[in-house]
């Protein structure tokens, strides 16, 4: 089971905010479903407008979250965030000069003791790198329960900026989720998300932050694989050694007669894992010169990478 809490607050008294309902409903909508219909998460969209979200309501759904078991829950927050002498804070529109929303330590320590496997953490708010942050210890050590993933907009004391009726954050995260971050079977994982996100932003920007304590990477999504499996399990077929290349002819083009049905096959397979960035011609600019000119093709870094995981069994 997975579920997912979405939060976008545009309504705030005095200082609203445009686009996080609109982040909130995109982020649910590609997040509910895998590429081919799947049912991935179970989402619970929680956004002011339509309702107001108080301080007591934000902190029922958030324990409500976390206190049920499930294989993975995930938590985003976007709307204004703050920071004052006792740390972070996510503010609700019942903010007040000294109870401005829910801490983000009393967050950190739902999600610490969530009766859940692995935790996914998505902040959209200024200030959002303060999470985990405890001013009273004289350092920025954040403790982590194991599996327990967050990713932040900003570092502490950094404005969330929004561009086009949405925030920055949110729409790269989005975008990530979509297949911007996915690897050659489609997955998209928290560490593909977050270097998603951190190569988008320039040096001058909002700086995102991600911290983790986790064996491994949860699947958040699957999205349309770049290589086909069954094509992908060919490769050491292909390359029977990962360093060696493979010569090739103009029997492999399929334009050129006479036709050799099996070579043509196999051409076409490689111009699959060409166009994927795990085999590259040798010698020449294109596959198609490659095979004319009697020149071959090899594996490049990345599809050494996969050789070993297919001759290794571990896909």
């Amino acid at each position: 089971m997975r579920r997912a809490l979405i939060i976008g607050i545009d309504e705030y008294p005095g200082c609203p905010l445009q686009g996080c309902v609109s982040d909130a409903t995109r982020l649910a909508q590609v997040l509910g479903r895998h590429h081919d219909g799947r049912l991935n998460f179970q989402c619970d969209v929680l956004t002011a407008p339509p309702q107001t979200i108080s301080r007591s309501l934000l902190r029922r759904r958030i324990s409500e979250l976390f206190e049920h078991p499930a294989d993975l829950a995930f938590l985003h927050f976007s709307g204004h965030g703050t920071i004052n002498g006792l740390g972070g804070f996510l503010v609700t529109p019942d903010y007040s000069e000294y109870d401005v929303g829910i801490s983000m330590s009393e967050v950190l320590a739902l999600a610490n003791q969530a009766q859940v496997d692995e935790v996914f953490i998505t902040l959209d708010c200024c200030h959002s790198g303060a999470f985990g942050l405890v001013p009273a210890v004289s350092n920025d050590k954040v403790i982590l329960s194991e599996g327990v993933s967050v990713i932040t907009a900003t570092r502490k004391g950094q404005e969330a900026l929004e561009v086009g009726g949405g925030g920055v954050f949110s729409s790269l995260l989005v975008e990530a989720l979509e297949g911007g971050a996915a690897g050659i079977l489609g997955e998209v994982s928290a560490a593909s998300v977050y270097a998603y996100i951190d190569n988008a932003m320039g040096a001058w920007d909002q700086r995102p932050l991600f911290k983790a304590n986790v064996n491994r990477f949860a699947r958040l999504r699957d999205t349309p694989p770049k290589v086909d499996h069954t094509l992908l399990r060919r490769l050491p077929s292909f390359f029977p050694l990962p360093a060696e290349d493979l010569p090739l002819s103009p029997a492999f083009e399929p334009e050129i007669e006479p036709h050799d049905i099996e070579k043509e096959e196999i051409f076409r397979g490689l111009l699959k894992l060409r166009y994927a960035g795990l085999v590259e011609p040798v010698g020449a600019d294109h596959m198609y010169h490659a095979a004319v000119q009697s020149k071959s093709c090899r594996l490049t870094r990345l599809g050494r990478y996969y050789w070993r995981l297919v001759n290794d069994n571990k896909i």
